[in-house]
């Protein structure tokens, strides 16, 4: 393997001057440099990451724990998009700035987090991002790092910096859209109530329905459950009981994008089409489910990529010095418009 001095010699420069090519600390000739550069090249040199650490006191790399690789997909989690939308904004934004990510997968244990924070110090990483499946708290482990922490998706009682979805404005400016397009019959189909995010939208809902002189309708708001997106029994008897209502709904707002993929099933099963007859709306902006859908699907964004910017940006700014805010930043997102939502039928206003 080829040496700073290999390449020294080859350049018929001091090694202290091929330092200052590759450090770029102090300017070199044109001259000088393309031949280094050259003998670089020719020697297929590469430079020691631990001797660049040890002067600079930077490694270059950034930690990222997430379960997102060894998650299965194909169980209800309480979230609507994968994780991994998160990671890739993550990364994004890391290799902008010219950092390297290494991901570290749970392997869906949590208590995992300690033993890979631990990995990534030994690596010298500058600073560490835990991603969370889904809005939620966490514990983190007792092991505090020597290198900044931002939470992502998730925040904790202990004022770690923490990036988090605005989920109630989501749902708010959706159903507030929804009523402008002349709807007042808004049935609601949420995940489950236990989940923040879940809360956390309701109250959206009922936000914009109190802004818009709507009066809140217990029978059109249904708490769903687990089953409601993975089977098809529950979230059809949940719309039978909403079809049998005196007054029934004219929108049907679904939890997320897949709750909605049922959704039209179901109703097509009955024989009722979207959206001439009833107009659905999902949640997420899962684009692979919500533009492939006919008619496309009106849908929340739930801003994962932006989320994922967000947090590395603010990781970034802790390793320059910067303080970061001890509440969580919450990152909104505006509603997606597609065909699934029309203007009710005349006599079906309200």
């Amino acid at each position: 393997m080829a040496t700073i001095y290999d390449v020294a010699g080859l350049a018929g420069v001091s090694p202290k001057t091929v330092s200052r090519v590759l450090n770029r600390d102090a300017p070199v000739s044109a001259k000088t440099r393309a031949a280094v550069e050259a003998a670089i090249a020719q020697l297929g040199y590469i430079p020691s990451s631990a001797a660049r650490i040890m002067r600079s006191n930077r490694s270059g790399l950034v930690g990222v724990i997430t379960g997102a690789i060894s998650r299965s997909y194909d169980r209800y989690s309480g979230g609507g998009l994968p994780d991994m939308f998160l990671v890739q904004g993550i990364q994004r934004t890391m290799a902008e700035a010219g950092k390297t990510v290494m991901i570290a997968d749970t392997g869906n244990r949590f208590g995992q987090a300690e033993a890979l924070i631990r990995t990534f110090l030994e690596h010298r990483a500058e600073g560490i991002l835990y991603v969370a499946e889904f809005h939620q708290e966490v514990n983190m482990p007792g092991l505090k790092p020597d290198c900044p922490l931002v939470l992502v998706n998730c925040f904790d009682r202990q004022d770690t910096p923490a990036v988090l979805p605005d989920d109630a404005r989501g749902q708010y400016g959706l159903v507030k859209q929804i009523i402008a397009s002349g709807h007042r019959r808004i049935a609601y189909l949420s995940l489950q109530p236990q989940v923040i995010a879940s809360k956390l939208r309701r109250a959206g809902y009922r936000r914009a329905l109190e802004e818009a002189g709507i009066a809140y309708d217990a029978a059109l708001d249904l708490a769903g459950y687990p089953d409601y997106t993975n089977r098809s029994e529950s979230l059809l008897a949940a719309v039978e009981k909403l079809l049998r209502l005196p007054d029934p709904p004219t929108v049907l707002c679904c939890g997320n994008d897949e709750m909605a993929v049922r959704l039209y099933g179901i109703l097509r099963s009955r024989g009722i089409k979207v959206p001439e007859e009833m107009s659905v709306a999902g949640y997420d902006d899962h684009r692979s489910i919500a533009e492939t859908l006919f008619p496309p699907l009106t849908t929340a964004d739930l801003p994962y990529t932006a989320m994922g910017e967000r947090a590395a940006q603010m990781l970034l700014d802790a390793v320059a010095g910067k303080a970061l805010p001890p509440q969580p930043v919450v990152v909104g997102a505006g509603t997606v418009w597609r065909q699934s939502v029309i203007k009710p039928r005349a006599g079906r206003v309200g």
